[in-house]
Parts: C-alpha cells; sequence; structure tokens
C-alpha cells in the first residue's frame, strides 16, 4: 500500500473510529419519568446530537412528533406526555425513517408495540430495544471490515485513468459503491416488509 492509500485508509479508519465512540441509547438512560413535549425534543437533541450532519439540523421536531402520533406509527401522549416506551420508539423511528417510508415504519413497528408497548410482563419493550441494539453492535466489527475492504477495491480501480484524476475518481468509486450496498439492502428490507400481515389498528 503506497502513500496515498495508506493516509486514505487512515481517513477511513478516523471515521469508523468516531461512529465507533458515539454509542448508542440504551433505554435505562432514559428517564422514568413521563416527559412533556418540549422535554422530548431537547432530550432528542442532546443524545442523538451525533447523528447530526450540521449544527444546525434538528434531530426531531415537534411537528415530527405530531404527525408520527396522527398517522398511528406512535401511540399517542397520555395527559401531553410521553412515556419511556414511546421515547424508545420514536429513536427507532428516527433511525428507520432515513431509509423507509413512514407507511413501511408503520408496518414494522406496529406488531411490536402492538404486543409489547406498556407490556406489564417481565418482558418488555425496552428488551426488545435493547436487544436490537446490542445485536447491532455485535455486528460492529464485521460491518466496520466491509467498509474497509470496499474502500480497497475502490483505491485499486481506475488505474489506467490518469494519474491527476485518480484520487476523485477512485474516492467517487467508493461512494457508489456504497450507496449501491444502502440501496440493495434497503429493496431486501421492503421485500422482507411486504412479506408481513397487515395489523388492523383501532
Amino acid at each position: 500500500m503506497g502513500k496515498k492509500e495508506k493516509k486514505e485508509a487512515q481517513f477511513i479508519r478516523e471515521i469508523l473510529e468516531y461512529l465507533e465512540k458515539a454509542n448508542h441509547i440504551r433505554a435505562e438512560d432514559l428517564p422514568n419519568i413521563h416527559l412533556y413535549m418540549d422535554q422530548v425534543t431537547t432530550l432528542m437533541e442532546e443524545e442523538l446530537a451525533f447523528t447530526k450532519r450540521n449544527a444546525e439540523d434538528k434531530v426531531l421536531t415537534k411537528t415530527m412528533i405530531n404527525n408520527y402520533a396522527k398517522n398511528n406509527v406512535l401511540p399517542p401522549p397520555e395527559k401531553k406526555k410521553y412515556s419511556k416506551d414511546q421515547l424508545l420508539i420514536l429513536i427507532l423511528i428516527y433511525y428507520l425513517k432515513n431509509v423507509l417510508v413512514i407507511r413501511d415504519i408503520d408496518k414494522i413497528l406496529s406488531p411490536i408495540i402492538s404486543e409489547f408497548y406498556h407490556s406489564t410482563s417481565e418482558f418488555t419493550f425496552a428488551h426488545v430495544y435493547n436487544e436490537i441494539i446490542q445485536i447491532e453492535e455485535n455486528a460492529k466489527d464485521s460491518w466496520h471490515q466491509s467498509i474497509l475492504d470496499t474502500w480497497e477495491v475502490s483505491s485499486n480501480g481506475f488505474e489506467q485513468a490518469p494519474e491527476e484524476h485518480q484520487d476523485v475518481l477512485q474516492l467517487f468509486s467508493f461512494i457508489c459503491a456504497l450507496s449501491f450496498d444502502v440501496y440493495k439492502k434497503k429493496l431486501l428490507i421492503e421485500r422482507l416488509i411486504d412479506q408481513l400481515p397487515v395489523i388492523e389498528k383501532d
């Protein structure tokens, strides 16, 4: 690996290290008291700040939250307050909406909410949420390696292109490869969602 490739690979590793430090929110990190809307948006801004691309971006606005409730994706607040279960649902919606349309989010969340929202059993919505987070964290190393493998393939491409254009072409190739991967996974997710039964709501 040449100096340029080492430098570029290090840049990718630094981004991955930054993402690794941005730990997911655990259910136990959230307050056990019910929160008003302003408290919810403030909490989300603090806990999910690392996901924002620009400082002026908003994680979740009042309008977004009201729309989720209006579309029955999020259970409505009780006396204008939101429970821990609702906060966990909002976090899941926040991540999922970057990939899926709201009707698909509703379809995958509905059976989980129906079964575990405000559950009185020993296995609660918090257990479901934490298990999802743990599975994702267990897959972190393999995900990081797949990114580095994709970069290695991309950085070895365009060898026949003019040398002064190779850097930008290789970076473009890397971005395209990652984008195609996301696109194919999105198609897979949509096909899986299409197999789910529709949950009728009251």
